[in-house]
Order: C-alpha cells, then structure tokens, then sequence
C-alpha cells in the first residue's frame, strides 16, 4: 500500500535565512548568495519537481530579479535543468552526482543495511536510517520487505518533519539540551499557529525517548502510518535515527513498543559497535516519594 506523500506544512526552501531573520539578523559567518542558491535548489521535492521562476520567487521570498540569476547560474554548473514546459526548471545531475559522493561517503550505511533489512523481511515493517536536514530529518537508507504490499513507500531522500515524525522526535531526544531548545525555538517561529497543536505530542515523545530509549509517532505523520524509532550517534557525534513501521492495522502501539521497538535498540546497539558510536541511555525513573 502506498501512503500519502509527506506534508511538512510548511516550505522546505530558504529555512536558515527565515531561522536568522527570527533571530533578529542574518548571521555574519555564512554567505547570503550561497544560501539563497541552496534554498532555492530545496525548493523542488517529490511533489514538486517542476518549478519556475515565480513559484521560486514565491517560495523562497527572494525578489524575482535575483531569482533569475540564481537560476541562471544553478544552470549553468549543472544543479539545475530545464523542464519540458517553458519557464519551468527540474534538479539537475549536478545534484545527483553529489548526492552519490555524500552516500558513498556514509560508512553508516553498510554496517546498518544487513540487519535493516532482516528485520524488514522478518516483521514485515518498513525499516529507515535518517540524519537531519535543515527542520527535517532526510533518509539515507530505507529497507522495506520484499513480500508486501503494506509497507511505507518512503525512500532515500524522502523526507520527514523532526516536530512529528518519530524520527524527528527521536533524533530531538538525543541532543544537548541547548541545542534542543534553540531548534524548538526555530520550528515554533516557523510553524506558526498550528505549533499549539503539534508541540504537546512531541514534547511527550521526546520524554518518552529519553525515559524509555524509543519515541512514538501514531498517525501523526501520515495519517494511517504508526512508527517507532530509536537515536544513534556516531563516532563524531553526529545523532541519527532508526526507524521501523507500517500500516496502522497492522503495527498498532502495542507491537511497535513490545516487537520493534526492541528490534530497533538492537539494531542500534549492533550499529553502533561496528562504526565507533553509541546508543543514549535512558534515563533511570524517579522513584516515587
């Protein structure tokens, strides 16, 4: 069964600059014209990767004039290409080409795609491996069971809110506090009225991650996909976050806390060891009184 595509509910483009200007100022050790090239290249995505000028200007705030340029010179090195309608751009193999030298470079994928994928086949879950893009969490591995039909149809590259996906909330459990904190803070500036709403829930999970070493996301997502997902970090610190799940039916709370949530750890643990990094512990419950 296919899911719905993803919806962050908000625009993937430009989102360091929106993070700066709510911090009341552009940052002073970064370059404006890299950043609005890279925010206009985040704009395209699997439901939208034709794009022209004005959906650009739109979606990035950049004023129109500017957009032209950066388009014409993300041309001109390959990052972009024309579509078949006029006016209109798709990423080009530029980007490809260096999506392949990032992933070949991630060591973390072959220790973990063995055991991904056995527990895939083994409990029928589509099984994930992300690391954090931005306000999103981007998938750098994903094994689905071969036999069915009901799995996610998520892949590498696909993407996930960190505020309500498991994996997001599971990679905002293992950070420092302080940097935890300064992420919220920029997600509530950018959600805007709907973060009343989604807060609660995550705030919940990533307690849950930290007590129990694995967080939860039901139906919160993709509406009929209910997931767990546990945090890792590797040997330079970096968190990650493994991910297991399905149709809602057939992975209820119950089986994802009893069934893969322990699978995961697992993984984790396994993963961990091969590459020189480590799984957090959980923090011990407070005795009462």
């Amino acid at each position: 069964m296919s899911t719905e595509k993803n919806d962050t509910s908000f625009p993937p483009a430009d989102l360091q600059q929106q993070q700066a200007d709510a911090r009341g100022g552009e940052r002073s050790d970064t370059v404006s014209a890299l950043e609005r090239g890279i925010s206009v290249l985040r704009c395209f995505s699997e439901d939208r990767p034709v794009l022209g000028h004005a959906d650009l200007a739109r979606m990035t705030g950049i004023p129109r004039a500017t957009v032209n340029r950066l388009v014409a010179t993300l041309l001109s090195l390959g990052m972009l290409k024309p579509a078949q309608a006029a006016d209109r751009f798709m990423l080009g193999p530029g980007v490809v080409s260096l999506s392949r030298v990032f992933l070949g470079s991630l060591d973390v994928r072959a220790a973990a795609r063995p055991s991904m994928q056995a527990m895939a086949e083994e409990v029928g879950a589509s099984v994930y491996l992300a690391v954090r893009d931005g306000m999103e969490m981007v998938l750098i591995e994903a094994c689905r069971p071969r036999s069915s039909m009901l799995s996610a149809r998520l892949d590498v590259g696909s993407r996930a809110p960190l505020a309500n996906s498991a994996l997001g909330r599971s990679y905002l459990s293992a950070l420092p506090e302080a940097q935890r904190n300064q992420l919220i803070d920029s997600m509530r500036l950018l959600r805007g009225p709907e973060w009343d709403s989604i807060a609660p829930g995550m705030n919940r999970a990533i307690g849950e991650s930290k007590r129990l070493g694995y967080c939860l996301s039901l139906g919160e997502f993709h509406r009929e996909i209910n997931s767990v997902s546990v945090p890792l970090i590797g040997p330079d610190g970096e968190v990650m976050a493994l991910n297991g799940g399905g149709a809602a039916f057939v992975f209820t709370e119950e089986r994802l806390r009893n069934e893969l949530a322990p699978r995961l750890h697992d993984i984790a643990l396994s993963i961990a060891r091969d590459i020189g990094g480590h799984v957090p512990t959980p923090a011990p419950t407070p005795s009462p009184g």
